[in-house]
């Protein structure tokens, strides 16, 4: 059904909160579909009553993560689309079969699931909302538009007050996917922040090539006595939505904290507004992901640039990484790395302490950044005191997850993925960062099993904006076989990953304790019972052996310190510095 342009199409609420301040029900509001529908007839009821000219089936989290049991699952379905019609018909509305965000690793077959049947029972109109990417729904639009050609598809994401989707999609790029997309009628933005944000945004997006939408939350909520609550301020949301209107959007509606008096006072509020001519200015275009990143290109030269690996100390001593750096910096080193909390024992912040080495050592640095325990608030907020600080290069890492079992599901957060993580300060380098962008590099597993798979992972990367890989440590011939494929197939700066062990313990220790690390066999026969002299001589000759096999092949040599074993880094600098000779 084609939009009046003389009037915006005004949708329902937020139907999950408002059910859970009518009924107290903790328990998803999808279920009371069929354990309450009444309740359920009666809310869309009352939205439908305050105004609302389109109206969305309770199921935002009717999906295969939230509810597991197929049949029931299908249950739920059904009969919110069932509810929902009937609603309708009572005062001709349009009915939109909702699905909402899905974060899960199976995302893009559960939207495709959740869409056939909703296909099955008939739905011709469907919203996607509170989306965090866009690559995800496509095969469940493709679906419905080969069923139904004729049917209204909207997409909806959600992003935050400073413009980035959880999964670290700037909404400019979003959104010019969205309409770049024949599959899509309409896009634009729901949830993650108020109305007075939402605004903001939309004034700086400019006019659109498809109908906008705009459903924010009616503020931002509090939380009292352990319950989050959204404040009641319907009058204040009702001006802000009509603000939206007359900034461009013509598909409106409410999200979290919305009831039926917010929506009743928007439909006054958008009856008295008008939209003047030339809302907006086209915004500037975001450069695409695999757009050339400073330093990405393959140097010409023969030296080859080294970064040496340190931890943070436990405590707030930072004399031995400062010492070492600065010694490193005079034996040829170009860059420090520092890692964040490895192994998932809490060290120093990666970020303060690259810094600190960069002021007082006087070495770039390379600070490890990962996605365990931090949302994307705080990883803005580290990325720009890193810029603050000069910081120009990162090195983005999943993170190892929590060590104890009983807390892992509660400490790790992962809010992002590596993958989200590389987009998100990719888009931040096109906005926040334009005058200086970071630099982004990634890890690339060599000892993989499924080597293959993992080189698609290097590319996806690659594609959302890294420029450069750092390898796990190369030990075996395998590894070396698997670097020197990834040289073939990727076009990016590639280091090579050195871990020259300590002696025989560590080696034991890094085979039988640490993921992905794997020593030949004779290489740990050859470290027992020997000294440490003895033992750092092997090691440096065994590591150089590996660098010299991937010298020509590699742009650079990540080289992870062994147990603040410093002399061991400078033999092999040593060793790798006299090829350049």
């Amino acid at each position: 059904m084609p939009l009046d342009p003389s009037r915006p199409l005004l949708f329902d609420g937020a139907f999950g909160t408002y059910y859970y301040s009518l009924t107290g029900d903790e328990a998803p509001c999808e279920l009371a579909n069929l354990t309450s529908p009444d309740t359920v007839l009666c809310i869309h009821r009352e939205y439908l009553a305050a105004g609302a000219r389109a109206v969305k089936t309770n199921t935002f989290a009717a999906n295969p993560v939230s509810l597991p049991d197929p049949e029931q699952l299908s249950r739920v379905i059904a009969a919110g689309w069932s509810l929902a019609e009937q609603a309708a018909k009572e005062t001709g509305a349009r009915v939109f079969a909702d699905i909402g965000g899905n974060n899960a690793e199976t995302a893009p077959g559960d939207y495709l699931a959740v869409a056939e049947r909703f296909l099955e029972l008939g739905a011709r109109e469907f919203l996607f909302e509170t989306l965090a990417s866009f690559d995800e729904v496509l095969p469940a639009l493709g679906l419905i538009r080969e069923r139904v050609p004729g049917a209204a598809v909207y997409v909806s994401f959600a992003v935050s007050q400073d413009g980035y989707s959880r999964r670290g999609h700037y909404c400019r790029v979003l959104l010019e996917a969205a309409e770049n997309c024949p599959l899509v009628d309409a896009a634009g933005f729901n949830c993650a922040c108020g109305p007075s944000h939402m605004a903001n945004l939309l004034r700086n997006l400019g006019p659109r090539r498809k109908p906008l939408i705009a459903m924010p939350n009616s503020g931002y909520p509090s939380s009292i006595n352990g319950r989050v609550l959204f404040e009641d301020n319907a009058g204040y949301f009702a001006q802000k939505l009509a603000a939206l209107y007359e900034a461009g959007a013509e598909i409106l509606g409410g999200c979290c904290g919305t009831t039926p008096r917010h929506i009743a006072l928007a439909a006054e509020a958008l009856a008295a507004a008008s939209r003047p001519a030339g809302t907006g200015l086209p915004g500037p275009s975001v450069p695409g992901p695999g757009a050339a990143a400073p330093g990405g290109g393959r140097p010409g030269a023969r030296r080859k640039t080294i970064a040496v690996e340190l931890d943070p100390p436990f405590d707030y001593d930072c004399s031995f990484i400062l010492s070492a750096s600065a010694e490193l910096r005079r034996g040829g080193v170009d860059f420090i790395t520092v890692t964040d909390s490895p192994l998932s024992r809490t060290r120093a912040d990666s970020l303060m302490t690259a810094a600190k080495i960069r002021r007082e050592a006087g070495i770039e640095v390379l600070p490890h950044i990962s996605c365990r325990d931090k949302n994307h608030i705080a990883l803005r907020a580290g990325l720009l005191g890193a810029a603050f600080e000069g910081i120009s290069h990162v090195l983005v890492v999943t993170g190892d997850p929590p060590t104890q079992t009983e807390t892992r599901g509660r400490d790790g957060v992962f809010h992002l993925s590596s993958f989200d993580l590389i987009s998100y300060i990719h888009s931040m380098n096109s906005e926040v960062f334009s005058k200086a962008p970071f630099v982004i590099g990634g890890a690339l597993n060599v000892n993989a099993v499924n080597f293959p798979r993992e080189l698609e992972r290097a590319k996806k990367k690659l594609s959302l904006g890294a420029s450069a890989l750092f390898t796990q440590p190369i030990f075996s011939d395998a590894a070396v076989e698997n670097f020197l494929t990834a040289r073939r197939e990727l076009d990016c700066r590639l280091f090579a990953g050195i871990l020259p062990v300590a002696g025989y313990k560590n080696a034991l220790f890094l085979i039988n304790e640490v993921s992905g690390i794997e020593i030949p066999p004779r290489v740990v026969e050859a470290l027992r019972d020997k000294t440490p002299e003895e033992a750092a001589k092997i090691s440096i000759a065994y590591s150089a052996g590996i660098a010299r096999r991937v010298y020509d092949a590699a742009d650079g040599f990540y080289i992870m310190t062994p147990l603040r074993k410093i002399a061991i880094m400078q033999g092999l600098i040593e060793e790798i510095r006299r090829e350049e000779t």
